[in-house]
């Protein structure tokens, strides 16, 4: 089933292409299975483009590799999360993170009878159990736990970690593949998940603005440039509004936009939390970016070059945390906080649930952990949280040391 936020692609002419060099890359080779699958992707891949007249626009692209059935990075079973996999989010670090983001869940519940807790791309599981053990601590348990979750794996492996903690608090827990049918109150969470959608690439050449397509070069990929954006479009918006000079290249997410006036039509009351790397729009389209935001992940090498090993690395683009929050106000949502990581777990009291015990390995894990979430130059403040909401009288405590809404 390919993901609920699928959206289709219009016609496209080819107007210029360039070819991606990869010997560069100082990466890991794959295992002979790994790269036995990478080339079944590209199989498929290769099938995709010639389906979409020989150039698939990046955002089909990137949704392919990622989440195709049995195939994508997503969707196949590859160990993705923690030093085993290909990067480290957050609740992978310890439980720190869970702990304080607990703290902002229980305030949103106390003020509901019940209430849902609805988590979008739930990974490993770790946050949930972190989030469930920490709100039956504080008394704050929600009536339901969902998962939106499109990877069958992921589903599998979330369910042999949840079920029987769920069980045993009296929670009741539902896996989703699209969103709940009937509007929900509480908390939707959604860590790192905004960044993985699909995007559109677009780049300005001779004062036009393109959108970055993949080709064929053989057997291997190459970018293609197609003259087929709109002119008042998103891209050509960012381009007027923020000045972009020649060659300069970016992304936009309709798709996230679109995620977000979808949330709003099934949130009756409570929070949508966003947690992310990425920038307000005034940062987002800096002169100085001149090649955006697009990243991949493999073994934990970063790398700028999405189109290697299809299905084996991860493909993220930072967040325009600006469009989403312009998106939420659109579709009825109020704009409750905007803040650095690092502000919204202080504000949670982090300092407060660091291990205080003697054992050093203890401490010296505990003091790590902080270091990553906090520090301005690990996840502190690359990673933000949005909060937008429906019904919410009282202001959020997460926000509470630092709000910047007002550079939205």
């Amino acid at each position: 089933m390919a993901p609920w936020y699928q959206a289709s692609a219009p016609g496209r002419t080819t107007v210029s292409t360039e070819t991606v060099a990869h010997s560069d890359l100082p990466l890991p080779v794959p295992a002979a299975a790994a790269l036995s699958h990478s080339e079944r992707v590209a199989g498929h891949v290769r099938c995709c483009i010639e389906e979409a007249g020989g150039a698939l626009p990046f955002d089909r692209y990137m949704e392919t590799v990622l989440y195709q059935p049995q195939l994508g990075y997503y969707a196949a079973g590859l160990h993705k999360f923690g030093q085993a996999g290909d990067f480290v989010t957050a609740p992978e670090l310890g439980m720190l993170f869970g702990r304080c983001l607990a703290r902002q869940c229980a305030q949103v519940l106390d003020t509901l009878t019940g209430g849902t807790l609805l988590e979008f791309g739930a990974g490993s599981g770790a946050l949930a159990e972190t989030l469930i053990t920490e709100l039956a601590a504080l008394d704050a348990l929600p009536a339901e736990y969902l998962v939106v979750e499109v990877s069958a794996e992921l589903r599998d492996r979330q369910q042999q970690r949840l079920s029987t903690l769920c069980a045993r608090h009296g929670v009741a827990l539902r896996w989703l593949e699209q969103l709940p049918a009937v509007p929900v109150e509480g908390v939707i969470l959604a860590n790192e998940v905004v960044d993985a959608f699909p995007v559109t690439r677009f780049r300005l050449v001779d004062g036009k603005v393109l959108r970055a397509a993949v080709c064929c070069d053989g057997t291997a990929f190459k970018w293609d440039w197609l003259d087929d954006l709109d002119a008042n479009g998103m891209e050509a918006q960012c381009a007027a509004r923020y000045n972009l000079p020649e060659g300069y290249t970016s992304e936009t997410s309709p798709r996230g936009a679109a995620w977000v006036k979808a949330l709003a039509a099934c949130l009756r009351q409570g929070v949508l939390l966003v947690i992310d790397y990425g920038y307000p729009a005034v940062e987002y389209y800096l002169p100085e970016r001149t090649m955006g935001t697009l990243r991949c992940h493999y073994q934990h090498h970063a790398h700028d070059d999405p189109l290697l090993y299809p299905g084996l690395q991860d493909i993220t683009s930072h967040v325009d945390f600006s469009a989403l929050a312009r998106a939420g106000q659109v579709a009825g949502l109020t704009l409750l906080g905007y803040a650095s990581q690092e502000a919204f777990l202080l504000s949670l009291g982090l300092l407060e649930l660091v291990p205080q015990g003697k054992d050093e390995r203890t401490r010296l894990a505990a003091a790590r952990e902080v270091k990553v979430l906090t520090m301005p130059t690990e996840m502190g403040e690359l990673c933000k949280v949005l909060a937008l909401g429906r019904g919410i009288g009282e202001p959020l405590v997460g926000f509470a040391l630092s709000d910047r809404t007002h550079s939205l």
